[in-house]
């Protein structure tokens, strides 16, 4: 008889709206993917790419064994091999470099290709067996870096508004976000805000198709946000709007505030950041007598030179209007700071002190030979797509010293440069826990199948490596079940009455805050318990792109694309037919100087490096910028590069954050 099953899991991949799912099972094989009705944030349904997720865990491409290399580095070539060659070889390297070199040789590359917190980055998986090695630590912060530390400068915490509470606001700034492609499923609650008559603004340098179902678009210049938000505040001042009981009674360093304020009236902030000064003054005063106001700033905000400045500054905004008070007022970046899921410093086997890496430094740190990179062991990630600087990341994985071990799904570029290559379980295969970085619940993923082809999890990979290490420590052999157990209990009112049966059996649980949540009602989490603005002199930093005087004129972003999610999905037959060909987003303007065409196949390129793009001549973007989507395969792109070949590894202002959107360019043609 078939035998057909509905099991609850959740999405893996890094996008705020973690959706919970429901997968359909018939005689031990997937057969249906939607999403979960009963979910309040996710109410069945799914995205554009993820709707495909079934299809792709099915993918001829798929990696299904372990293998070594037999060509080159970057060749591809590869021969299959058993799970015991692969560890016997592996154990016997890596025990050789921490001999010769000491455990800090190895790195620990991890990305965000899942956010579980047993199989992904959100408890940083694989953890405990590099403390027991040595290894070197890796700083995780390409992604949301700059922006969690700006607004944990201002509110003591990256935590804000429960993104649900936006149906409540009355005026809705979407700054640096595009809803529709990332996390659409906020947009339903902003759809009910506007029925009761609220105001959508979507602040963006491209008018995306999130600007386009605005009520208004405000095009800034990349990089100058906190220049705006520094004019809509003075309109604020000129309009005697700010909640004086506000600020005396929750807030700290106002009068040296004002005075940052008081240097950016909107004329000012109209020669910085594009915006015409009629729109700013017009904004601000509908900011000015609109409550609650609610801002949605996502990571585009923040990838930049001043990117840590900018979510600093916008914070401030509900400090002087007084916003926080209400529900649907104040600023919506992250919701993560709010999950406190407990991982036990005893088990995580904490070693001496050692050095830590830098995610957004990867060049660097394989360029280095004082203290050299002798492992690069790549897991949830794909550098070689998704990293700054590519030509010289290509440059550091060709080392003939270097071992790579890359965990894989399917055969990146990354994959390519690698020694050996290990078999990665999606999320149908395994359990895992996660919560959602844009909403307030915990969500479960139950195995609907059993692995495909010899592919085993992130933790059962780590627990056969330490088997074949020989290493006793009991945390490391810790079962799936027994680090969700650990992980709820934490003794924290947010998790009161969250148990691991429960969580299988429904699917989701929200977190235990009030619903409404409206935070900081009992004080910010700062030592003075108040929100601390900016000191003068600080409120904005410039985008390196501001000083175009040099051959480079041209300043580029790299947005999200409608049907990739970060390199996800770039080898997906439809998906990528979806996308076509890389494009470049050019002006009308900047073509004509240029002698540009639309559809024209050109060169984009600085001192960094080029990429082949197709010539969209468009108005959504302003003269001097351009703009291509991230998400392609170099090796699948004409030229063998895809948009971060021209990405500078340069930190931004604070975390040492990516800076994606802050990069000058020029656009020829094909030599």
């Amino acid at each position: 008889m078939t035998r057909e099953l509905n099991v609850l899991g959740a999405c893996p991949l890094d996008c705020p709206d973690t959706c919970s799912w429901v997968v359909t099972v018939k005689d031990g094989e997937a057969v249906g993917l939607r999403g979960n009705r009963d979910q309040p944030y996710t109410r069945g349904a799914l995205c554009v790419k993820v709707n495909r997720y079934l299809e792709h865990t099915k993918a001829a491409d798929r990696i299904l064994h372990p293998m070594r290399r037999v060509g080159p580095k970057g060749s591809g070539r590869f021969e299959r091999i058993s799970w015991d060659e692969a560890l016997d070889e592996i154990a016997t390297r890596l025990t050789a470099i921490v001999d010769e070199f000491g455990g800090e040789a190895i790195w620990p590359y991890q990305g965000t290709g899942t956010l579980g917190y047993i199989q992904g980055e959100s408890g940083l998986a694989g953890r405990r067996l590099w403390n027991a090695l040595g290894a070197s630590r890796h700083d995780l912060n390409i992604c949301s870096r700059a922006g969690n530390l700006g607004l944990a400068r201002t509110n003591g915490t990256p935590g804000g508004m429960d993104p649900e509470t936006f149906a409540l606001s009355k005026l809705i700034l979407l700054w640096g976000t595009n809803t529709l492609t990332s996390g659409h499923h906020l947009w339903k609650f902003i759809q009910e805000a506007r029925a009761n008559g609220a105001h959508v603004v979507a602040i963006d340098p491209i008018r995306t198709r999130t600007a386009d179902q605005a009520d208004e678009h405000l095009a800034i210049r990349p990089g100058t946000d906190a220049a705006l938000a520094l004019a809509l505040m003075h309109v604020v001042l000129d309009e005697g709007a700010e909640d004086r009981d506000y600020l005396e009674h929750h807030t700290k360093g106002w009068e040296d505030f004002e005075r940052e304020i008081r240097k950016y009236p909107p004329k000012v902030a109209a020669e910085i950041t594009g915006i015409p000064e009629k729109d700013i003054r017009a904004l601000g005063v509908r900011l000015a007598h609109t409550r609650p106001t609610g801002i949605r700033a996502t990571m585009g905000v923040q990838r930049h030179q001043g990117g840590g400045t900018a979510m600093r500054t916008i914070a401030c905004i509900p400090g002087v209007t007084g916003d926080w008070k209400y529900p649907g007022g104040g600023v919506a970046y992250s919701t993560s700071a709010y999950v406190p899921l407990r991982v036990d410093p005893r088990r995580e086997l904490l070693p001496r002190p050692v050095r830590t890496l830098t995610m957004t430094r990867l060049a660097e740190g394989l360029a280095d030979t004082e203290k050299p990179v002798k492992c690069l062991w790549v897991y949830a990630a794909n550098p070689m797509g998704s990293t700054s600087d590519q030509n010289r990341i290509r440059e550091g994985l060709l080392r003939e010293d270097l071992f790579t071990v890359v965990m894989e799904q399917f055969p990146t570029d990354t994959v390519d440069y690698a020694d050996i290559v290990l078999p990665a379980t999606m999320q149908f295969e395994h359990m895992d826990l996660h919560h959602g970085y844009g909403h307030m619940y915990l969500m479960w993923n139950e195995p609907a199948v059993a692995p495909a082809g010899e592919c085993a999890s992130t933790t059962e990979t780590f627990r056969r490596l330490a088997r074949r290490l020989g290493l006793t420590e009991p945390s490391l052999y810790d079962s799936d079940l027994q680090i969700a157990e650990e992980l709820l209990s934490a003794d924290h009112p947010a998790l009161a009455g969250i148990t691991v049966e429960g969580l299988r059996e429904r699917g989701w649980a929200r977190l235990g805050y009030p619903d409404p949540f409206v935070p900081f009602t009992d004080g910010f989490p700062t030592p003075s318990r108040r929100l601390r603005f900016v000191p003068e002199g600080k409120g904005y930093v410039p985008p390196a792109t501001a000083r175009a005087d040099g051959p480079y004129k041209l300043a580029m972003i790299t947005p999200a694309s409608h049907v990739f999610l970060n390199t996800v999905f770039g080898n997906n037959p439809e998906l990528a037919r979806r996308a076509g060909a890389p494009k470049v987003l050019v002006n009308e303007k900047d073509a004509a100087d240029r002698g540009l065409t639309h559809g024209q196949r050109v060169r984009v390129f600085n001192d960094n490096g080029g990429m082949t793009a197709e010539v969209e001549i468009t108005d959504r973007v302003a003269p001097g910028v351009v703009a291509t989507p991230k998400g392609s395969w170099p090796k699948l792109s004409p030229g063998g590069t895809n948009v971060n070949a021209l990405v500078e590894e340069r930190d931004a202002d604070m975390g040492r954050g990516a800076v994606y959107h802050d990069n000058l360019v020029e656009i020829g043609p094909l030599p």
